[in-house]
């Protein structure tokens, strides 16, 4: 089976909440890491094939195919399209496997991949409040058959994650020393300069705001639980923030004929669900 290659990648550093990216449109975020790319490599911008990008609660500025949209923004050929899909926090990572696979199936030769979430403008759940106004209260209990087979249990990720930490036998004090650990191994990281390389920086932001870097064991443990079983808080649940990433895959064939430099080759993907 024919492979797919990494080429390049970019992203633009994370805006905390209410932050330094809190009103750039997501549009704009996303044509930013595009432009990136295709003025890095020297590929004819109508020879992408294709721009597929990750995104969730697509409602206000991120609707009407923010892939698409964003590509065009960038001010690039009209003949390229676009497509954005929904596979919630593994949405962009999803991208990446739909650009591969049209690759590794010699659909495509050229594809970005990518992502673009702006949550200071549209929150999480955002998709859900809007459709409370056309009068469905909820997207799973609204349903019979949903119903007839999982109950009214609640389906978010606080209690997905509250459950996990349960049955594996995790405490709130684990998830803060492993919260803790990451932020300031981020912190090192960033101050060392291990991000720079990969970060596009944009309306004055540099470097990452949402690493805590001054936190402790001490204010962690002070914050409001979210879930029945007082394990996840908001310094160990995933932030609230804006940003936008892009990826340039290439077949072997398109390698050749621009002469890229692959980074890394795509051989094998898998995804799979659980107990909802």
């Amino acid at each position: 089976m024919p492979e797919a290659y990494i080429i390049d990648a970019t992203r633009t550093p994370t805006g905390k909440r209410r932050g330094s990216l809190q009103d750039i449109h997501g549009a704009d975020l996303g044509a930013h890491v595009i432009k990136e790319i295709v003025e890095r490599n020297n590929i004819p911008q109508n020879e992408y094939d294709d721009v597929i990008f990750g995104c969730l609660d697509t409602v206000g500025p991120l609707a009407g195919n923010i892939a698409r949209t964003a590509w065009l923004v960038a001010g690039y050929d009209l003949v390229v399209p676009g497509v954005t899909v929904d596979r919630q926090c593994g949405s962009s990572q999803q991208a990446v496997h739909f650009a591969a696979m049209a690759i590794m199936s010699g659909t495509q030769d050229v594809v970005i991949a990518g992502g673009v979430q702006t949550m200071s403008k549209i929150p999480i759940g955002a998709s859900m409040i809007a459709g409370r106004e056309l009068g469905f209260d909820h997207p799973f209990h609204t349903s019979p058959g949903w119903l007839k087979r999982f109950g009214d249990a609640p389906v978010d990720q606080f209690y997905g994650a509250s459950e996990i930490a349960k049955r594996w036998g995790f405490s709130r004090k684990d998830l803060e020393e492993f919260s803790l650990n990451s932020h300031r191994r981020a912190d090192k990281a960033r101050d060392s300069g291990w991000f720079n390389k990969e970060i596009s920086s944009i309306n004055g932001l540099e470097q990452d705001e949402t690493i805590r870097a001054n936190t402790s064991m001490e204010r962690m443990a002070e914050l409001e639980a979210f879930d029945a079983h007082g394990l996840i808080t908001a310094g160990v649940a995933s932030q609230t923030c804006d940003g936008s990433s892009a990826i340039l895959l290439a077949s072997a064939d398109a390698v050749k004929r621009y002469n890229l430099k692959p980074r890394a080759r795509i051989h094998h993907l898998e995804v799979m669900g659980d107990d909802p």
